[in-house]
């Protein structure tokens, strides 16, 4: 068996799992806050707190997820969350007051944070070693076409039809993504610790049990990062109608996609060849310049060239950055450096959502998303100082 194959039966099933966990996840995500106000007679701030309440669960229990997969096994963990998030969405039919709905989506975002987190950690144990950086590109595709797909699938159901009709397809979507789950075979359920250190061997101490520290520097730049994506991912399709664009905003990430299509198996395999700073600093500039163009956007060409530029940058972005914090992480800690990734991502993300949203509403858009450049600025000097140049100064101690 050729060792250093990407395309295998395992990391299909493994790409197929996680699209359909995906699919149901951004589905949701564009549907559910109509369905809170319409059926439920909720407020927005009750929206607020549906959408949030699941972000919790997910962030909590990555670092459990993290933890135990490491110590247990991957599928042990991945398995069991994968029938908690069918059984969740199936639970959806039987919601009738926002209560339960609250709880609910408390224990849909625990099950797709522990499965996430599993399948993070599976990717990495799949992929061969010098083939990382290219392997997690096109494992973090599927999440990127679902983050398409699955508004588009969401609205269409719920336009035509209603939600329950969404419910039975994304029921539909869950059980496949469990039946692909379980049939991924591993040759190894836990990782190997034979070659380890008496020190690294030794049980992890108070916060290290959850958290992996080589992989804080690169997730603290990429909360930063995510941060400044969430302002896109919530305010665009508003800040679009603002400008009297509002026919355009439904193709903005449909051109974030196919950017994200066509450049990540460039990107994946140059990373590999070239080395992370070589795509890392392309990547941060464009960007950059893609939110500078978002905000002063004015016209459909505009406003779809950000979407363009941002869909190179973030696209490429995410899956180095997370190939970096494994790569710097032990191997029978892969798991945690998984978790500690999209631990500090997913904050990121939650915190920005609010905290933009509040610039937004002080200031305007154009403010927002000008200031969202300048946070991934400051992402790009804390790669530099909390990564970049501490490789820098271990490559000259080493020399001298």
């Amino acid at each position: 068996m050729n060792s250093n194959k990407l395309w295998n039966r395992n990391f299909i099933m493994l790409c197929l799992s996680s699209f359909f966990v995906f699919i149901n996840f951004y589905s949701l995500m564009a549907t559910l806050p109509t369905y809170i106000t319409d059926h439920l007679s909720g407020t927005q701030k009750q929206v607020g707190w549906a959408i949030t309440s699941f972000m919790v669960a997910a962030v909590l229990f990555r670092p459990i997820a993290g933890r135990l997969v490491d110590t247990i096994g991957r599928k042990k963990i991945v398995v069991p969350a994968l029938i908690v998030f069918a059984l969740s969405t199936l639970l959806y039919f039987s919601i009738t007051s926002f209560i339960l709905l609250l709880l609910l989506r408390f224990i849909h975002g625990m099950s797709f944070g522990m499965a996430t987190t599993g399948n993070g950690t599976i990717a990495s144990d799949l992929i061969p070693k010098d083939r990382k950086g290219e392997g997690l590109g096109y494992y973090t595709l599927s999440m990127n076409l679902a983050m398409v797909i699955g508004p588009f699938v969401g609205l269409l159901l719920t336009e035509h039809w209603n939600f329950k009709v969404l419910l039975m397809v994304l029921s539909v979507t869950t059980i496949l993504s469990l039946v692909f789950g379980a049939n991924i075979k591993l040759t190894k359920t836990v990782p190997d610790a034979s070659h380890l250190t008496t020190k690294q061997l030794q049980p992890a101490q108070g916060w290290r049990k959850y958290i992996e520290p080589s992989a804080l520097p690169i997730s603290i730049s990429a909360m930063l990062l995510a941060l400044a994506y969430s302002g896109i991912l919530t305010y665009v399709a508003g800040y679009a109608k603002h400008l009297g664009l509002g026919t355009v905003a439904s193709y903005f990430f449909v051109v974030y996609a196919i950017m994200i299509i066509f450049s990540r198996p460039i990107t994946g395999k140059l990373f590999d060849r070239w080395g992370e700073h070589r795509i890392i600093y392309p990547s941060l500039i464009l960007y950059v310049i893609g939110l500078i163009c978002l905000s002063q956007a004015n016209s459909p060409f505009m406003l779809l060239l950000s979407a363009a530029l941002v869909g190179l940058g973030m696209g490429t972005l995410t899956p180095s950055l997370q190939t970096i914090a494994i790569r710097h992480a032990p191997p029978h800690r892969i798991g945690l450096a998984t978790a500690t990734f999209f631990l500090l991502f997913d904050t990121g993300f939650g915190i920005g959502s609010i905290t933009l949203g509040r610039i937004s509403s002080t200031f305007d858009e154009r403010t927002m998303y000008f200031i969202s450049a300048l946070i991934v600025v400051v992402g790009a000097l804390l790669y530099y100082v909390l990564h970049h140049r501490k490789q820098l100064q271990s490559h000259k101690s080493a020399t001298q």
